[in-house]
């Protein structure tokens, strides 16, 4: 690819790495719209590195305040001693199933699992699970029932969430829709679960863009352009994933996830008749 299709690529990343309509489907549908091959998986988990020093700004205070509770919970003997720091040993244990079926299905993640057919499907079935977690959530409210906090957050959750965000290595499912649908099933209201959502993508995503990044470290060196490429996929990436942040927990304290069902339904099935018609190779 050249350098304003990288770009491209990065600004794709970052919008939609942290809505619920998978940046993993975009940045495997967009090259075809602009007759480039697929940029791989490895190419997606690099550039996911600018999307996660955008959510460490973001939440520096947050990250900060969780990682000392950790800090001084082991060194005084009391790990589970404060809400940050229970909220920390949470977001490890949450990262541990991405990193199994990660490392188990890594072959098929970067190949079989890219296939057209596989996003659209992906696409429609997460928007209509989504459904059904907005109408869990609407059932809830409609009973008087308040979501729950950050500080709320208990293990069973922090599990269930991690194993929902297990689904976001096939491509078209969305790291921040299959865990804020998982979260909404644990009662989280819907901008909880979007933070919850960001930082416990912190370990999984840092963790495979470094695996990645060594991986193809030897290609990269064979050319300067690889690394120009890449970088400014990257800094792309970080600046519109900084600002999709902000918009989308803006969004959630007044609105429901109903524009992105929507968005999904019509993407899923558009990319379906464009298949089927051969206007796209799956």
């Amino acid at each position: 690819m050249n350098l304003i299709q990288a770009i491209i690529l990065g600004i794709v990343q970052g919008l939609t790495e942290f809505l619920p309509i998978s940046s993993s489907a975009h940045l495997r549908i967009v090259p075809e719209f602009m007759g480039m091959q697929d940029p791989g998986a490895a190419f997606t988990a690099i550039i996911q590195i600018g999307t996660l020093l955008a959510v460490m700004i973001y939440f520096a205070k947050d990250i900060a305040s969780i990682t000392g509770a950790v800090i001084s919970g082991l060194l005084k003997g009391k790990p589970l001693g404060t809400d940050e720091a229970r909220t920390g040993w949470m977001i490890a244990v949450g990262t541990v199933p991405i990193v199994i079926f990660g490392l188990l299905f890594k072959h098929e993640i970067e190949t079989t699992l890219r296939s057209l057919y596989i996003v659209s499907a992906s696409m429609i079935g997460l928007a209509l699970v989504l459904v059904v977690a907005e109408q869990h959530t609407k059932n809830r409210n409609r009973d008087g029932r308040r979501g729950k906090s950050i500080k709320e957050i208990g293990w069973t959750d922090a599990i269930i969430i991690g194993l929902a965000q297990a689904l976001a290595l096939i491509p078209g499912s969305s790291r921040s829709g299959v865990t804020i649908t998982g979260g909404l099933f644990r009662n989280l209201d819907r901008e909880t679960a979007a933070r919850f959502s960001f930082l416990l993508s912190l370990p999984s995503v840092f963790a495979a863009g470094m695996l990645e990044l060594y991986d193809i470290r030897h290609d990269l060196m064979t050319s300067m352009d690889n690394i120009i490429n890449l970088a400014a996929a990257t800094v792309a990436a970080f600046i519109f994933g900084y600002l999709s942040i902000a918009f989308l927990l803006a969004y959630l304290k007044r609105h429901t996830t109903m524009v992105f069902i929507v968005y999904r339904l019509i993407l899923g099935i558009s990319l379906i008749v464009l298949i089927s018609t051969g206007r796209l190779q799956p």
